[in-house]
């Protein structure tokens, strides 16, 4: 689902790059506390949020300040759509 753009969605995006207030919740119907050592390290993964790839992130930036990321309307449509819509077939 595509989630709308306004104030709100400032709070989601600073959580996303790890600017994190507080402790994280646990996802779904995962325990608070992890038991074992496959659970500990699944919770110690989910806990820690998504990889970044903080070299990649710097040279986009780079390029958008200096005018040399290409932007494609269509494609960027493209991709919101299969994301908010069911696959066919």
């Amino acid at each position: 689902m595509i989630d709308g753009v306004g104030k709100s969605v400032a709070g989601r995006i600073e959580t996303a790059r790890g600017e994190r207030s507080g402790t994280a919740a646990p996802v779904g119907n995962a325990p608070a506390q992890a038991k074992g050592p496959v659970e500990s390290a699944v919770f110690e993964l989910v806990s820690s949020g998504p990889p970044i790839d903080s070299e990649r992130v710097a040279a986009i930036r780079t390029a958008i300040a200096e005018g040399r990321y290409p932007v494609d309307p269509a494609k960027i449509a493209e991709r919101m759509l299969e994301l908010d819509l069911p696959r066919k077939g």
